[in-house]
């Protein structure tokens, strides 16, 4: 049973990371935290569930226009809400955020209603590994997950706006006197962020068979903690923070309860925070 909850955790902590690592991108890149985000894994867990469910369309294509969605959203939101709010501090553009936040996630209620809507299993077969089991799902998200952040790195570290996004990241200043774009820099980080955002939200409709307007508030807070577990300004430390929480939390399911799931986590990561206060991967200069 610990391999299995093992497996079960390391599926979770997956989905956790995609939006962990939108965290860090924003971050990373505008010195701005934004509390939109589980909202955008939401859109996108909502527009997989219409693909599939209404459309009728195979699980790829959700996939691919949930993506998709997930990158509209972002540019729109950096070019309408954040760019003209960029030199007043941190404080407006941060309660922006929340402002989004709420209005993305009551827009859904009032349209759709707060009811789960269930979304078609797919993959159904398993592989036994000892005495426990692990899905054909499960490793199709896992191997999702790792094809999104191996391009996602390729991108970062191989191509021009990658290093654009780099340089903005560790020096503002400098990267704009060298004649970087700020405006496009910031405008694709945060497409980057939603884009995986809404592609976990449509996994992760997939693996419980459900979405509802309420699930981007918890996944956001649990992204958000899980890149401050392995480092606000690391992407490796927010993938590392993402799996540890998901193993904890399916540990605790196991050994202690369900009703005790999200507190452990959240305690693990507090813990962490004392002993190291820049995470477990995470430094001052460090940036994704």
């Amino acid at each position: 049973m610990l391999l299995q909850q093992i497996i079960n955790g390391l599926t979770q902590g997956s989905l956790y990371a995609l939006v962990a690592i939108g965290f860090v991108i924003i971050f990373g890149t505008m010195n701005l935290v934004t509390f939109a985000h589980g909202e955008v894994y939401m859109i996108g867990a909502f527009v997989g569930y219409f693909v599939m469910t209404v459309w009728g369309l195979p699980w790829p294509v959700a996939l691919v226009l949930a993506m998709a969605a997930g990158w509209v959203l972002g540019v729109l939101t950096e070019k309408v809400a954040f760019r003209p709010m960029r030199t007043v501090g941190h404080m407006p553009p941060l309660l922006i955020t929340i402002g989004i936040s709420i209005i993305l996630k009551e827009a859904v209620m009032v349209t759709l209603g707060a009811e789960n809507r269930p979304v078609p299993s797919i993959y159904e077969q398993t592989i036994q590994i000892g005495g426990s089991q692990i899905s054909l799902l499960q490793m199709v998200i896992m191997g999702i997950v790792v094809l999104l952040i191996v391009a996602l790195q390729l991108l970062i570290q191989g191509t021009k706006i990658g290093r654009a996004m780099r340089a903005t990241a560790q020096d503002h200043e400098a990267a704009y006197a060298m004649g970087v774009n700020a405006d496009r820099v910031f405008n694709i980080a945060f497409a980057l962020a939603s884009l995986l955002g809404g592609a976990g939200g449509v996994l992760v409709g997939i693996y419980y068979n459900a979405v509802s307007a309420t699930m981007g508030g918890m996944a956001g807070l649990k992204g958000f903690a899980a890149c401050i577990f392995g480092g606000l300004t690391s992407i490796p430390g927010a993938i590392l923070g993402s799996l540890i929480i998901g193993v904890v939390e399916n540990l605790t399911v196991q050994f202690i309860g369900s009703s005790y799931r999200d507190i452990i986590g959240f305690l693990v990561m507090v813990v962490v925070l004392i002993v190291r206060p820049q995470g477990l991967l995470g430094s001052k200069m460090r940036v994704v």
